[in-house]
């Protein structure tokens, strides 16, 4: 597996990495067994870039990989977050940066992974009640005190992760970035490359939708977050399977997958982006990272951005209440 500088601090990574979300909550049913299981697939093949969050569960995820990397610590890239605020019950509270709230994230993060030090922090959304240098300044004494290495932002906007930088380098950006989500190609990406940061394109598989999985709008589980999301929806839903079916004919012209094809896209936008998708399954882990043997010509990105356009998805990325909580 090839290893990819995530910013100009020193962290390295590999080529893609793993989004554990899904393990825990949001897509559908779970299963911790086959969970673990595939974070030792990914691990095995050299997959040691792994992404979690308090909030996924909530705060089931982080133990689920807690107990996955153990006695694998050393062969790990983690990466967490905090400031998406979650009662016990699953309740959204809102978005916290306030220092204190960093601290005790931090520390309860760090008992739930059984782990002495996270790799790389991120404050996973932007509280607009704090100023980010307070959020960030306090990031970077837990940086002092050995609790973290590197420090990431999560939706922030052009000002605030240059606000951020000035406190202390931030190493990676994460952001959702897609065939289906261009909106970094605006000016996110020329600020983070601009500054050295690295870029982390989440939801690389739009959520699933360009995996060509979904064909129906009754395909998607009941008790899955996908049903109330815009994209997922009426209309929308028939309008985006149309660009899906561009994608699996440009798919089946390399004799790859949609999947396949639609990772090796973002990794053609750049070797300092670098994609996570989730997965809940080995089978899903040993498909995706075929997406790494993919080589995208001129011509094909050429033909790519001619029948998937930037803007030419129907419906917002999230449901109306949580869209204001991006780019801020």
């Amino acid at each position: 597996m090839k290893q990819v500088p995530l910013g100009s601090l020193g962290l390295k990574v590999s080529r893609i990495g793993l989004g554990c979300m899904g393990m825990s909550e949001f897509y559908g049913i779970t299963d911790d067994a086959e969970s673990i299981a595939t974070i030792h697939s990914a691990l095995d093949r050299g997959v040691d870039f792994l992404d979690t969050a308090d909030m996924y569960g909530p705060f089931k995820n982080e133990v689920l990989v807690g107990k996955a990397i153990q006695g694998r610590r050393k062969e790990v890239a983690l990466a967490t977050k905090f400031g998406n605020q979650r009662s016990v019950d699953g309740k959204f509270l809102g978005v916290n940066g306030t220092p204190e709230y960093v601290r005790a994230c931090c520390e309860a993060s760090l008992q739930r992974l059984n782990v002495e030090a996270i790799d790389l922090y991120y404050q996973h959304r932007v509280d607009p009640k704090t100023p980010i240098e307070d959020t960030v300044g306090t990031m970077a004494e837990l940086v002092k005190e050995g609790k973290v290495r590197y420090l990431g932002l999560s939706e922030a906007a052009p000002g605030t992760i240059r606000r951020a930088h000035r406190v202390h380098p931030i190493s990676a950006l994460q952001t959702e970035y897609s065939l289906w989500t261009r909106d970094p190609e605006e000016e996110i990406l020329a600020t983070v490359r601009e500054l050295g940061i690295g870029f982390v394109a989440y939801s690389p598989l739009g959520r699933g939708f360009l995996t060509g999985e979904f064909k129906r709008t009754e395909d998607i589980p009941e008790n899955d977050f996908r049903k109330f999301n815009p994209r997922f929806q009426g209309d929308n839903f028939y309008k985006n399977l149309d660009l899906v079916g561009h994608i699996e004919a440009l798919a089946k012209s390399k004799g790859a997958t949609p999947a396949q094809m639609a990772l090796a896209w973002v990794m053609a936008q750049g070797e300092d982006i670098v994609p996570i998708f989730g997965a809940k399954k080995r089978s899903r882990v040993e498909e995706n990272l075929k997406a790494l043997e993919i080589t995208l010509t001129p011509a094909e990105l050429q033909e790519i951005d001619r029948v998937l356009p930037r803007g030419s998805t129907a419906g917002t990325r999230y449901p109306e209440q949580h869209m204001s909580a991006l780019n801020r």
